[in-house]
């Protein structure tokens, strides 16, 4: 085995319970373990079982990675984009905050949430998978079938821990070997099929230097059984891409109505033309929008999908 340590500086009012409630969603977690004041989580990397273990003090991540296997420099860089996605530290919650600092509406939310941030699933993968499990279905069903699927398809650390699986885990799982275990026909298809377009390199989740996300999305759309949402939750989720429109998410839809006092939830389009006013920051719109509902993020039917 080989071990990594290093300290990753934290910035000032940094929200540490938000992040611990992200990755304790289930409360039998296979891949997570969580304390309050830390989290443990299994990942593979290139094909190598690691546990990253973060200590979370006011100033700083303590951070240990446990690697399997002999010692490999390749592995920091892709380490350390894991850990800014589940500590959430890729979109600066900043320039929403200033963006948003007269708007009569969200002001209030951003002044009773400051310092709110997008956590993230440690890799587009993991993200990409997790949306799809969790397509019209309710969140508690969708975590049970997201541990299932770590079982089935991860890898075990050494330590014990389960590690989420990469593209090319997941392709060697017959259909059956998911509809069996309750996830179905469709969504095991095409969690199937995006494994195998990723493992058989037809398609990459690589972003470009330049950071532009518009040929990732694309090709996403093109995969059946991905829709609008599904790209836009993964985008935000596996990527920490800025401005994400969720207008197809009946849970900011329903805060939306909430905020607006309104009888009836706002249709789509209308949603979608109200979050066009925070580009280029509607992914935190997005997020002060689940935090106002005062209950943790929901997954649940979304139009739009293949």
């Amino acid at each position: 085995m080989t071990l990594l340590h290093w300290i990753l500086p934290l910035p000032a009012g940094y929200r540490r319970d938000d992040v611990i409630a992200f990755h304790s969603r289930d409360g039998e977690a296979v891949a997570e373990q969580v304390t309050p004041t830390g989290l443990r989580k299994g990942i593979l990397l290139q094909g190598v079982p690691v546990a990253l273990d973060v200590a979370l003090t006011d100033a700083a991540a303590i951070c240990r990675a446990e690697i399997d296997g002999a010692a490999n420099t390749g592995l920091q860089a892709p380490l350390h984009g894991a850990l800014l996605n589940i500590l959430g530290l890729r979109i600066d919650p900043l320039p929403f905050a200033q963006l948003a600092a007269n708007d009569t509406l969200l002001a209030p939310l951003v002044r009773l949430n400051p310092g709110l941030r997008i956590v993230q699933s440690a890799s587009p993968f993991e993200a990409l998978t997790w949306a799809i499990i969790g397509q019209q279905i309710n969140l508690p069903f969708a975590i049970a079938l997201r541990r299932t699927f770590i079982l089935q398809a991860g890898r075990r650390h050494s330590s014990g821990l389960w590690c989420y699986p990469e593209a090319q885990d997941v392709a060697r799982l017959a259909i059956e070997d998911l509809t069996s275990r309750k996830f179905s026909r469709a969504k095991a298809e095409t969690v199937l099929r995006l494994a195998h377009l990723v493992n058989d390199g037809a398609l990459s989740l690589e972003l470009p230097p330049s950071g532009d996300v518009s040929a990732i999305s694309q090709a996403l759309l093109a995969v059946k059984g991905i829709g609008p949402w599904t790209v836009n939750y993964a985008l935000l989720r596996g990527y920490g891409y800025a401005d994400c429109s969720l207008h197809g998410d009946v849970a900011i839809r329903a805060a939306l109505q909430k905020l607006l006092g309104e009888e009836v939830k706002p249709d789509m389009a209308r949603t979608e033309q109200w979050l066009r006013h925070y580009a280029p920051h509607r992914t935190m719109a997005a997020a002060h929008l689940w935090a106002s509902l005062h209950a943790p993020e929901k997954i649940v039917h979304r139009p739009g999908n293949k």
